[in-house]
């Protein structure tokens, strides 16, 4: 296998300056052992207006063979022969990707302590790749790169010149160009996307290819319109590592559009604990009160939308009566508890059937979360900025229109009764406002009257003569049922 790496200079910044950033000198010759073989780094050529760095990963044959314990590329019993009269040697793939990341590792990162303004600043840079096997063909590795900033000619490989009408093998040339990147976004796309042309990985791919996968994907992946092609070929098709994938990517996305960090939006658990909710009995209450709402309204399709860790999806399913539940978060970390205290890996099929956990953000509308019975924001509202309250009540009530809408909020006249909370705190941290009652009967009507709603509204938990009960409750059902069913 074989790539060169090449940049043009002038005097003040020499081309020779590649040798700094790849951590390799150019005036040597340099041997790095790796699990299948030998990795060579040499430069062709080196002077100040242009130079050239080639990796040569040879393979051992035997040794892959013995790496993937007597399995061939397909691992069929009587492939024998493929197993070592293969285009491993030739072709890049996965296992060049992985050679490029041990020996330019420092250079991935970015980090170069000699010409630090050299590695952040972007570089004249062709990468030439002789023989790359492009599973999708030339116009799949245009998709790639050419959105990533790269000029890219790939020429496909006939199968023999001799014999033209066999037409073309499935290799190409490629020759990357760009003046736009920096050495180390190109080395990381080169590590995504060579396994992601060749379809195929050489070892055991774990859950620490997802960590792998984002962070050489960092400023690029989550955007690329070939998401869900890469993530799903870098990861083997293993579902599970695709899905964790996809859904910290989401998070990334969902951060840039709303100009925040993604620990902002991903704080529905603290990130040292995953633990159980401590005994709370309004916490109890409050999850009866929905339910016994939910029942009275007849609805057998339900969305928890801010669903959490999955306290309200989990109560739901012991009542039979609910077929359908569908747990909504824009918290991937949130989710992922979600899924572990309903034991979604070893739940029964029929009862899998019933639940599903799904990422998105309250304030943008979304198809998925139409044509529901019911929907629930338990103590959500009051998360969100007060501004961006009409985008989620446009969502809910204008967009997902379900039958029944069941919101709660805490009721922070209540807040004096906590002998713990000092006087004008509110009850969580990252609570952007509490409503009094009349605060929130104002807002619960004015939305019902927006968008064709009528709400009641009931106490949750001990209520106090004085300040009310520490949750509010109102139960929102939609006027037009004929809307509501076409919708």
């Amino acid at each position: 296998m074989f790539v060169t790496i090449s940049t043009t200079g002038t005097a003040g910044n020499p081309a020779t300056d590649l040798g700094y950033l790849l951590h390799k000198h150019p005036g040597r010759a340099q041997a790095f052992s790796t699990s299948y073989g030998t990795a060579h780094v040499f430069y062709p050529e080196a002077d100040a207006g242009r130079c050239t760095a080639a990796l040569l990963l040879e393979i051992d044959t035997v040794a892959l063979v013995r790496r993937g314990k007597g399995k061939g590329r397909g691992g069929a019993p009587d492939a024998a022969l493929a197993q070592y009269v293969n285009d491993r040697p030739y072709a890049a793939s996965s296992l060049l990707a992985v050679a490029l990341g041990n020996v330019f590792s420092s250079a991935l990162r970015g980090v170069c302590t000699a010409r630090p303004e050299r590695a952040a600043a972007p570089l004249p840079l062709r990468i030439e790749v002789p023989a790359l096997p492009a599973r999708g063909g030339a116009g799949l590795v245009r998709g790639l790169f050419e959105p990533l900033g790269w000029t890219v000619t790939a020429d496909p490989v006939p199968l023999d010149t001799a014999f033209p009408e066999w037409g073309d093998s499935r290799y190409v040339r490629l020759v990357l160009e760009s003046d736009r990147l920096t050495l180390a976004e190109a080395l990381r796309h080169l590590y995504v996307l060579l396994p992601v042309l060749d379809d195929a990985k050489h070892y055991w791919v774990s859950a620490d290819e997802v960590d792998k996968l984002l962070r050489a994907g960092e400023g690029w992946l989550a955007e690329h319109p070939e998401q869900h092609l890469i993530t799903s070929r870098y990861l083997a098709r293993r579902w599970s590592l695709t899905r964790q994938a996809r859904e910290r990517l989401e998070l990334v996305r969902l951060a840039e559009a709303d100009d925040s960090e993604v620990e902002d939006l991903d704080n529905a658990v603290a990130q040292d604990t995953e633990a159980e909710e401590k005994p709370a009995p309004l916490a109890v209450r409050r999850r009866e009160a929905i339910t016994e709402a939910l029942c009275a309204s007849g609805a057998a399709r339900v969305l928890d939308l801010g669903c959490g860790q999955g306290q309200l999806v989990q109560a739901l399913l012991k009542d039979v009566r609910f077929t359908e539940i569908v747990g909504v978060d824009v918290s991937a970390r949130a989710l992922t508890v979600a899924a572990r205290r309903l034991k979604l890996d070893r739940m029964g099929e029929r009862q899998a059937a019933r639940v599903q956990l799904v990422q998105g953000s309250l304030v943008y509308t979304d198809n998925r979360l139409k044509g529901y019975d019911a929907a629930v924001l338990s103590e959500v509202v009051e998360h969100l900025d007060l501004p961006r309250l009409p985008a989620l009540e446009y969502a809910v009530f204008g967009h997902a229109r379900p039958r029944t809408v069941v919101v709660t909020t805490p009721n922070v006249e209540y807040n004096v009764r906590w002998e713990s909370l000092p006087a004008g705190h509110v009850r969580h941290g990252d609570h952007r406002f509490e409503w009094t009652r009349e605060e929130f009967c104002g807002w619960a009507a004015a939305v019902a009257g927006r968008h064709g709603y009528d709400v009641g509204f009931s106490p949750v938990g001990d209520e106090d003569p004085e300040v009310g009960p520490p949750t509010q409750m109102a139960v929102f059902t939609i006027r037009n049922e004929k809307e509501a069913t076409a919708a």
